[in-house]
């Protein structure tokens, strides 16, 4: 049995460690608790390209650092901080004693997201991690789905892929012919997209509705 989870704001909190660091980098500035929710807000939870972030920021606040030096704080500052839900550590294990083979599917820069699971601890608990920029392609492109069931040696067929991220998890899920969970965030569903088929507020939430629904599809 095939299960796929996206990384940031599913598996670990990336949105918390990024204001962490958002409010320290900003004051380090000079800067106003109102420049510091411009950063957040335009970080636009990490879809926003690191090297336009890092320009917007420069002009901004008018800093001697330079755009690269920029994009190396934006990209590593924050993993540090980066914590992962021990529910959700408990739920993945949940799965794979239940059979599931679990692969990780982020998007992302290759040094940064293994940064991540290793700060975290979350290696030994997955099967399989698959990154955007080491396979050239990524979310929500069919593609990087099927790369991630290849190396379980596991088909798509009645596989899962759960994650925080309407177009690049759930449709993408959807088109490479996955069962969808949405980790909502606390978050409503876009209206103008077909709905994922489980969604909860959290990773561990989502991933024990899949084992349910697993067991009873059994």
């Amino acid at each position: 049995m095939l299960l796929l989870v996206d990384l940031d704001n599913t598996l670990v909190d990336r949105a918390s460690a990024f204001i962490l660091w958002a409010n320290d980098f900003v004051r380090s500035l000079g800067g106003t608790d109102s420049e510091a929710a411009w950063l957040i807000a335009a970080d636009r939870d990490g879809y926003e390209p690191r090297e336009s972030l890092a320009r917007a920021i420069k002009e901004r606040f008018g800093t001697d650092l330079s755009v690269n030096a920029l994009v190396e704080r934006l990209l590593y500052d924050h993993v540090g901080m980066m914590t992962m839900d021990p529910a959700t550590m408990g739920a993945l294990r949940r799965a794979r004693n239940s059979g599931w083979r679990i692969g990780v599917v982020t998007n992302g820069t290759t040094a940064q997201q293994t940064l991540k699971i290793q700060t975290v601890g979350l290696g030994p608990q997955v099967d399989a991690v698959v990154i955007s920029e080491a396979e050239r392609i990524k979310k929500p492109d069919p593609a990087i789905f099927h790369i991630a069931a290849n190396r379980l040696g596991v088909g798509l067929a009645g596989g899962w892929m759960i994650g925080d991220h309407p177009t690049a998890d759930i449709a993408g899920g959807r088109a490479a012919g996955l069962k969808t969970g949405w980790v909502s965030r606390g978050k409503e569903w876009p209206s103008d997209m077909a709905s994922p088929d489980l969604s909860a507020d959290t990773a561990a939430g989502v991933i024990d509705a899949v084992i349910l629904y697993g067991a009873r599809e059994v």
